[in-house]
Parts: C-alpha cells; sequence; structure tokens
C-alpha cells in the first residue's frame, strides 16, 4: 500500500462543480438535464456548458444550485475557487516564480 502525502494530494485537480451536477447531483435527483435546467430557470445549453467544465459556476449559478441542492450558494463558489486557482496557478508556475515575494511589515 502507498503512503499519500500531502503533496501529492495537492496535485490532485480538484473537481468541478459541474462534475458533481453531471456524476452525483442529477443522477441522485432523477432528472434530465432538460428539466434541472426548467426548475434552475437556466437554459438546458447553460447547464450542460457548466456540466462539461467547458464555463465557471457564477455567483448568479451557484445562488440557483444552492438553492436547488439546498446546501447554499457558498459551496458551489468555493468548489469553482479552488478548481481556478488550482489551474491558474499550474498554468503560470514559470512565471509566478519571477514575480518577487514582498512581506508586508505587520507594524501600522
Amino acid at each position: 500500500m502507498t503512503k499519500r502525502t500531502v503533496k501529492d494530494r495537492a496535485e490532485r485537480w480538484p473537481t468541478h462543480p459541474g462534475a458533481i451536477l453531471r456524476e452525483d447531483v442529477l443522477p441522485e435527483l432523477g432528472l434530465s438535464v432538460s428539466e434541472a435546467a426548467r426548475q434552475l430557470g437556466v437554459t438546458r445549453q447553460t447547464l450542460h456548458r457548466i456540466m462539461a467544465e467547458k464555463v465557471s459556476v457564477t455567483p448568479e449559478m451557484a445562488a440557483r444550485l444552492g438553492r436547488f441542492c439546498g446546501n447554499g450558494p457558498g459551496l458551489w463558489l468555493r468548489m469553482q475557487q479552488a478548481y481556478d486557482l488550482w489551474r491558474a496557478e499550474r498554468e503560470l508556475r514559470a512565471e509566478l516564480e519571477l514575480i518577487p515575494v514582498h512581506h508586508a511589515s505587520s507594524a501600522a
């Protein structure tokens, strides 16, 4: 059995909230994309793009999903933020290493 370290987990791509909808939420509810979109008040295409991980969950969509799933918008926004930040840090890795780090003084 291989032990996984925190660094190993940090290399795992966070789950896009659309994948949660596609793999867990809609199958559990037994809803089609069309029916879920109707209930959410969005187009089928909008919901499909999120589920296909082509677009991000916006604050407006997070509010809708939070109500729809009964778990509030914060969860959906945090999942999207984790996904976006993880991706950005890896895409900009070389550039970020060139930026100097400054520590602000804690004395005011």
